[in-house]
């Protein structure tokens, strides 16, 4: 079936839902399961030591979250027999980087919230999804928000 799951996560809602979906495939395959978090790059850019402290309290900032999201997706992995690895990604196009991320570990299936947060950052994480799919030379399974009332 699959020999590597990975799966991009922010912490969201909607990405420890796509999280559940990815657990399940990965038990049903016996396949490792690779949680990728991408950094938004450093928004402020400039010279001199205060601009360092900035981008190292950021990337600091941005593993602690991540660890925490791992943390999360650990939990519902546990007890399920999934293997589970980690990465935290720095630099670059996220969509890029995810599909770099799934060429570079051998994953052959790719599973991801359709988007992440709320405002633009949700509109961003949806065109990531797009992305993805559209540059991913491995299957991608896109986890969409369930309407309520249904």
């Amino acid at each position: 079936m699959f020999d590597k799951i990975l799966m991009p996560t922010d912490g969201s809602d909607l990405s420890l839902a796509a999280a559940a979906r990815a657990v399940e495939l990965a038990r049903l395959a016996a396949a490792p399961l690779l949680l990728v978090q991408v950094l938004e790059p450093y928004p402020y850019t400039g010279i001199g030591a205060a601009s360092m402290t900035g981008l190292n309290e950021y990337l600091a900032q941005g593993h602690r979250a991540a660890a925490a999201a791992f943390e999360r997706v650990r939990e519902m992995a546990a007890g399920n027999g999934v293997t589970i690895e980690t990465v935290v990604l720095e630099s670059g196009s996220p969509a890029e980087q995810i599909v770099e991320a799934a060429r570079s570990s051998g994953a052959d299936q790719i599973v991801m919230a359709s988007h992440g947060r709320t405002g633009a950052a949700r509109l961003m994480l949806g065109s990531v999804a797009a992305q993805v799919v559209a540059l991913s030379p491995v299957p991608v399974l896109i986890v969409k928000q369930p309407h309520h009332g249904q």
